[in-house]
């Protein structure tokens, strides 16, 4: 099928404004700021954008600890904190969010479901059909080191499918993302949208010069991401340039054998884990315009914030060429290598962006803006 079929932006900024109508919109998402990742970023950058356009914004998430307040106010947007069950799983069963959601307590306009990996948008699928609430839902679809999910995974979205049909429009992160699901789920084109991450980060109050040397991997510490693969590549990128030094930006729960896999090949010295508070916009910005060369070797990727938030401060990237970060290479945005290069391929790829980078010029990168603007459009298509 070709990209172009599905209709959205595809990458492409558009800042058309929003219509004048009020709405009192509903977003629901397993977690919410301050925890932060990449289906948490892009609720906190739409929510308080749509809140300062005017509209009565609510996010109804869950907290699973019991460690936030139930309810407040952060940035003009009413958050909502369920308990989720059980405590220590990721789970996010929240029989709460169903009792809410079906009650319509905030006489919502719409509902926006974020990502379907758990077992909130189940529920607030359900109560919203209850309530007569019209939705839609994002998929913000990522990879996973579990091999057993990774194996049920197909088996899932065809469980989601029954829920999934009754949305009223469904959206892609990238046209990879939209293509995917529809192929999956078997559902008609004219219930896909394509509206992308934004990718803007705040300007910097000094102007940074990046370290040729150094290069910057990026994501959650998950092997799914790929990080060790940039490792393992690093001796032979010596060979080239002895002065190398990686940092690996992210927490997660891989860090131990990235440590190890560093020590074992004598890289302590080279390689830095540590990571920027997901919340320091500015300070991440720093970080990445340090950097002479950005890396995600991620097996699966939609539509990763880093390497656009890294492209938006003209920064060169380099990524595995698998899904989402596939569509990136093909436009011309990043450069890429084959998911399954070998150490020696890896290094080749990364001597030569350390030595030629690659930096795409006059590209027009969606904004935070942009992306509000194109859902806040399609919630007055679809609301009541």
């Amino acid at each position: 099928m070709n990209n172009s079929e599905i209709q959205g932006t595809g990458g492409v900024n558009t800042n058309s404004g929003s219509p004048s109508r009020k709405l009192r919109i509903l977003h629901v998402t397993a977690r919410y700021y301050p925890l932060m990742g990449g289906i948490e970023t892009h609720v906190y950058e739409v929510a308080r954008r749509m809140a300062r356009m005017g509209h009565e914004v609510t996010v109804m998430t869950t907290d699973p600890g019991g460690k936030w307040a139930a309810q407040e106010m952060i940035d003009g947007v009413n958050v909502r904190r369920a308990r989720a069950y059980p405590e220590k799983k990721d789970y996010y069963f929240a029989p709460d969010i169903y009792r809410w959601i079906s009650r319509n307590e905030g006489n919502w306009d719409v509902m926006h479901v974020q990502g379907y990996h758990t077992l909130v948008p189940p529920l607030a699928i359900t109560a919203a059909r209850k309530a007569g609430i019209p939705f839609t839902l994002t998929f913000h679809s990522g990879g996973n080191s579990s091999a057993l999910r990774n194996a049920i995974r197909h088996t899932q979205w065809q469980m989601l499918r029954p829920f999934l049909s009754k949305a009223n429009l469904l959206c892609g992160v990238s046209h990879f993302e939209a293509n995917q699901f529809r192929q999956a789920l078997n559902l008609p084109l004219s219930m896909f949208r394509v509206i992308p991450n934004g990718s803007n980060l705040p300007k910097l109050d000094v102007q940074i010069s990046p370290n040729q040397n150094k290069i910057i991997s990026v994501g959650r510490l998950e092997k799914y991401k790929g990080h060790q693969r940039v490792i393992d590549a690093l001796p032979f990128v010596q060979k080239q340039y002895p002065d190398v030094q990686l940092d690996i930006l992210g927490v997660g729960p891989y860090e131990r054998e990235l440590r190890e896999r560093a020590q074992s090949l004598g890289l302590n010295n080279i390689v830095e884990i540590k990571s920027v508070n997901p919340t320091d916009r500015g300070g991440m910005a720093a970080a990445l315009a340090s950097a002479g060369l950005i890396t995600l070797m991620s097996d699966y990727e939609a539509h990763p914030i880093a390497v656009m938030e890294a492209l938006s401060l003209h920064r060169p990237v380099l990524v595995t060429h698998t899904s989402g970060l596939g569509e990136l290479a093909d436009r011309g945005l990043v450069q890429s290598v084959p998911l399954s290069s070998s150490p020696v391929q890896v290094a080749d790829a990364i001597c030569e962006q350390l030595r030629h980078p690659y930096i795409p010029k006059n590209v027009d990168l969606p904004t935070w803006d942009g992306c509000t603007n194109q859902l806040v459009s399609l919630y007055s298509e679809i609301s009541k």
